[in-house]
């Protein structure tokens, strides 16, 4: 038997047996009826199979898609248009790690700008799940090998804030579909504050270019940026200026700071993407507000 070389998304329904999801099949549509665009799902991570299911109400986790989702929106004509061995892809598994500081602020990093997907676009540590690894495995690692920062399974207590469906580009205006992926996004809680944790700070320059510690104001303010829509955001009186971690090509940080319209920008519907916040991103900062409202008992 060959080796599996990726971990892919299969979906279930009801009781019958998981089936492998195509790459322009649209997993959050799978489980919900008419233009809805969020759903309660399961999931589970078994013998290289990532499964996501409906279960029992209650226990479930978000499962979402931007309204602008191009698989939601493919033709029939475009999607014949994707590359075969494109289509033949499968819908791949990613785990974003939200990192919790003592002090309630979270890590997220500048993707290198040289990256095929989503360069220059701010996201938390993460990547995609290796063969044979648990989902909190695969978020050590990416952590590990993104930023420098090593934790151990024993010592961290990880939770699943929610699933995001992600495809690049990120909008049919930018052209046809080329990765499909879910991302989990999994929180996980450090003792340590973010000076204590900013001393081991040690990020790979090939993957990430900036470094960030947000705390809840500027978590806010992101959140409030709705890619796809115009209402106003809420900046509150958060200074100008956001201060973060310039990598250099050598792997050396340095202080800087960037104006916050940076992170308070939206996906634009044409044209070169913008330096911003990614939308999956900020559904899981959303995500991470509500859970410092209501913490686990």
């Amino acid at each position: 038997m060959d080796k599996v070389r990726r971990i892919l998304v299969c979906v279930c329904k009801e009781r019958a047996s998981p089936q492998r999801a195509l790459f322009v099949q649209s997993i959050t549509g799978h489980f919900i009826d008419g233009g809805d665009d969020e759903v309660e799902v399961n999931c589970s991570l078994e013998k290289n199979q990532f499964v996501v299911f409906r279960g029992e109400k209650g226990g479930g986790v978000p499962l979402k898609r931007p309204a602008f989702c191009p698989i939601k929106h493919l033709s029939v004509t475009e999607a014949a248009a994707i590359p075969l061995d494109v289509q033949q892809r499968g819908v791949d598994v990613g785990v974003a790690v939200l990192l919790q500081t003592a002090n309630q602020r979270v890590l997220l990093t500048r993707r290198a700008k040289e990256l095929r997907i989503f360069p220059n676009v701010w996201v938390p540590p993460g990547g995609h799940v290796e063969p044979d690894e648990t989902l909190l495995d695969a978020g050590l690692r990416e952590l590990k090998e993104e930023t420098g920062l090593k934790l151990e399974p024993e010592e961290v207590c990880p939770k699943i804030l929610g699933l995001w469906e992600s495809v690049y580009p990120p909008m049919l205006s930018r052209g046809l579909p080329q990765r499909h992926h879910i991302v989990v996004y999994m929180l996980l809680h450090s003792s340590l504050s973010h000076l204590q944790l900013q001393s081991s700070l040690s990020p790979s320059p090939a993957e990430v270019s900036a470094c960030v510690w947000a705390d809840g104001g500027l978590v806010r303010a992101v959140v409030s940026a709705v890619d796809g829509e115009d209402r106003e955001v809420g900046v509150d009186d958060l200074p100008d200026t956001v201060s973060v971690s310039q990598v250099s090509a050598d792997g050396g940080l340095t202080d800087s700071s960037l104006p916050l319209a940076v992170f308070v920008s939206r996906a634009p519907a044409s044209g070169p993407d913008v330096e911003r916040v990614s939308t999956g991103t900020k559904f899981a900062l959303e995500l991470w507000l509500k859970s410092l409202e209501t913490p686990d008992p």
